[in-house]
């Protein structure tokens, strides 16, 4: 039987969201060259907010994320790292090694949102472009 692909096709990420997403990364990589691996998570949290501030970058940390269950708004305990310029989703870690179930709560964060870019940086590594990946919807 000959199938055909029935997706529809995504538009292109818009060039200002992947601007953003690319001073992100920027500021990452400063965070993570002046710190390396090993701290906890909220270190690096704390430092990236610092660094997406020098950029001019407007960002919402900790933002309460309601799921939305049976037509009830509920508050079920979730929080986005950040979400900058109102168009990226960041989702920090700083573990030993990313797990699918943390590019799948990245990509749930991005469904209940309605954002189509997010970016999981893990600081726990010893070359930042390696603990980066970039999803999108």
């Amino acid at each position: 039987m000959n199938h055909q692909v029935t997706k529809t096709p995504r538009k292109d990420i818009p060039e200002e969201t992947n601007h953003i997403a690319q001073q992100i990364v920027d500021a990452a990589f400063s965070v993570h060259s002046a710190l390396g691996p090993g701290l906890l998570e909220s270190v690096y949290e704390s430092c990236l907010c610092h660094e997406l501030r020098k950029r001019g970058l407007c960002f919402e940390r900790q933002l309460f994320l309601p799921v939305i269950y049976d037509g009830v708004k509920l508050d079920a305990g979730l929080r986005l790292d950040l979400l900058v310029g109102n168009q990226v989703v960041v989702e920090l870690k700083a573990v030993e090694l990313v797990q699918e179930v943390h590019k799948a709560q990245l990509l749930t964060y991005l469904k209940l949102t309605g954002h189509r870019l997010g970016l999981l940086i893990n600081f726990n590594v010893p070359v930042i472009r390696k603990g980066i990946t970039r999803l999108a919807l």
